[in-house]
């Protein structure tokens, strides 16, 4: 694709190893760019890396927890180092968590998630941004229609995707008519490992659970990708992925005591099926 907008782009991916991070660094190495990759597992990152790379395009690999502004740092120096600018951002890193406030023996998880999902995000924003506002980039922040509707079971990972969601507007806001865009983008189910990594409060991943609790409703990492990087690349300001969660976000400015209630029968079937019942 010679002409795409990401041919030659230096872009940084958060949360690259799997998932929607995976797919899309092999997309737009598909396009040409030049990426960094950051994850925590560095096996992983090589193998991606590899594949990147036979694909056309270039890629850095840069082992980093998110949580850790030392490391962000990290992601951000080595990527100048490299390629000695930086166009997009693409905030991605999270960290699944599911269970009733009360149920959690204390609040570790509940920070374990913020600064994961939401300090994350916000570290690698602060340091990369005076490097994209010199090249009128791109910062795409990835989080959830949980991000807009709150859901059963959510505290902690709804809190860290509102926050996201009010970080980045407002980053939108003081960026206006300096050539950044800021692009949030809101998934719905999607199939990656990551419903299966979803943390519950007695600390055990919720294994092949979490793909039945979240059933057959689920878009692809593929799909997913895809619209995030036509995003990203027209600079929208924000994007629901699913139909459904357009009408969710939708039902609940309509009504949001109605959609309280949906969302209670749902996760109710949700927990029936999960438990075997």
């Amino acid at each position: 694709m010679p002409n795409s907008v990401f041919k030659n782009n230096v872009v940084i991916i958060t949360g690259a190893s799997s998932g929607i991070g995976e797919e899309l660094a092999l997309q737009l190495a598909d396009q040409g760019a030049w990426l960094t990759l950051a994850a925590r597992s560095e096996d992983k990152l090589e193998t991606l890396a590899s594949e990147c790379r036979n694909r056309g395009g270039k890629a850095l690999v840069v082992t980093a927890d998110v949580a850790s502004e030392d490391r962000c740092v990290k992601i951000i120096d080595e990527t100048l180092e490299e390629y000695k600018r930086i166009d997009t951002l693409i905030n991605n890193a999270g960290y699944g968590s599911a269970g009733h406030l009360h149920e959690l023996p204390d609040l570790r998880e509940l920070e374990k998630v913020m600064d994961v999902n939401f300090r994350g995000s916000v570290y690698c924003t602060y340091h990369a941004l005076p490097h994209i506002i010199k090249t009128r980039g791109r910062i795409v922040g990835i989080s959830s229609v949980l991000g807009k509707v709150a859901a059963w079971g959510g505290t902690a990972y709804c809190a860290s995707k509102f926050a996201m969601a009010g970080f980045f507007d407002a980053l939108r806001i003081e960026q206006h008519g300096s050539g950044v865009s800021v692009t949030m983008v809101y998934p719905g189910y999607v199939v990656t490992k990551f419903a299966g990594n979803v943390v519950k409060p007695d600390g055990e991943k919720m294994g092949e659970k979490g793909l039945r609790f979240y059933g057959k409703s689920m878009m692809s990492a593929e799909k997913a990708a895809r619209i995030i990087i036509d995003a990203a690349a027209k600079r929208k300001r924000e994007k629901v992925l699913s139909g459904l969660g357009k009408f969710a976000v939708f039902m609940n400015k309509l009504s949001p005591k109605l959609v309280d209630q949906i969302a209670l029968k749902i996760q109710a079937e949700r927990k029936r099926r999960t438990e075997g019942k």
